[in-house]
């Protein structure tokens, strides 16, 4: 049995160096003591092994380049959400097994944004999930390209909003559309960067949590850009309840509502399978504890029972996206990245 990697408050990652000043690896490799850490269950074994069969295969199907083979693989949102994957596990970032993998992951996410605004690759979904990792290695993962490359990324989120007659995000930097899973995206990169210590105006926030509230349906899901009963997805309306919740607006109706919507959804939501447990996993951690216990053991029997042999999944996006999210969507047992706090 792993004991429960240690769940930091958003403060420890205020300022990159200040950081590493006051807290050092031992905060990392010693567990440092104090009043404000928080200290869980032991990890049950079948997570353990279940999670490190994933991380066996991120490791040994990494191309030499820092990304993923396959379908999608060679995206950078793809190599953001495989450098979560194995942050979430609470492996030191610099010294430990998964150092390397994760040190050419950054750097092939680095080598992607443009030097000119900081876009991360050729759509927003990309960009969204890269700079999500990006905060999260922020502070932790020991490269002084970090920061500026995620006050860069965030600079051309909040752009690209400004710009959106919608209040939110859509492919391209451009667009004056928006829908709820490129916005969803974006919306927890920037609380991941406000927890990292950058300054996010409450304004993009509000903004951004308005459009999703006019994507609401009555019976508490989330329309892909619009409200409506019958227009309700199973992964729109995961990430409709995961973005109030981190935007701390879990005693809103909206939140509330959208936390019974996925209850009864369950597992029964149809195509993007791995995509929607990423969510699904996070907004009911976030809503009901015993909901998200009895799906907890249901999501572990269920991909222990899908995974492959060689420690991967399969899915629309291809086995490094699905392989990564699948791994996130049990990354809640660990609770060690901040924005998987509650």
């Amino acid at each position: 049995m792993k004991a429960r990697a240690e769940v930091r408050k958003p403060w420890w990652r205020l300022v990159a160096g200040v950081v590493w000043l006051l807290l050092g690896l031992g905060a990392r490799q010693a567990g440092a003591q104090d009043s404000l850490t928080y200290r869980g269950d032991a990890i049950p074994a079948a997570v353990e092994s279940t999670y490190r069969k994933g991380l066996t295969w991120l490791v040994k199907n990494q191309t030499a380049d820092g990304c993923w083979p396959g379908s999608s693989g060679s995206e950078p949102g793809v190599a953001g959400v495989a450098i979560l994957a194995m942050l979430a596990h609470g492996d030191d970032p610099n010294f430990g097994e998964y150092r390397e993998v994760l040190k050419k992951a950054i750097n092939f996410i680095l080598q992607q944004a443009r030097a000119d605004n900081g876009y991360i690759g050729t759509s927003m979904y990309n960009h969204g999930f890269a700079t999500l990792a990006l905060a999260e290695a922020y502070g932790s993962v020991q490269d002084p390209r970090i920061g500026p490359a995620l006050q860069q990324a965030v600079a051309l989120i909040l752009a690209s909003q400004a710009r959106n007659s919608m209040g939110g995000w859509r492919y391209m930097p451009e667009s004056t559309d928006a829908d709820t899973t490129v916005s969803g995206a974006q919306v927890v990169a920037l609380l991941a960067a406000r927890n990292a210590g950058l300054a996010i105006p409450d304004k993009a926030i509000k903004t951004a949590l308005d459009f999703f509230a006019s994507c609401q349906s009555g019976a508490g899901g989330f329309g892909y850009n619009s409200a409506g009963e019958g227009h309700e997805g199973g992964a729109t309306s995961a990430i409709g309840g995961l973005v109030f919740a981190l935007a701390r607006q879990k005693a809103t109706a909206a939140f509330k509502s959208s936390i019974r919507y996925v209850e009864q959804i369950g597992f029964a939501q149809g195509g993007h399978e791995y995509y929607y447990r990423y969510y699904a996993s996070q907004t009911l951690f976030h809503g009901n504890m015993s909901a998200w216990e009895k799906w907890n053991l249901e999501n572990l029997r269920s991909l222990a029972g899908a995974q492959d042999a060689d420690g991967s999944w399969s899915g629309n996006e291809g086995q490094g996206f699905a392989t990564s999210a699948a791994l996130l969507s049990l990354a809640l047992n660990y609770r060690y990245l901040p924005i998987y706090e509650r």
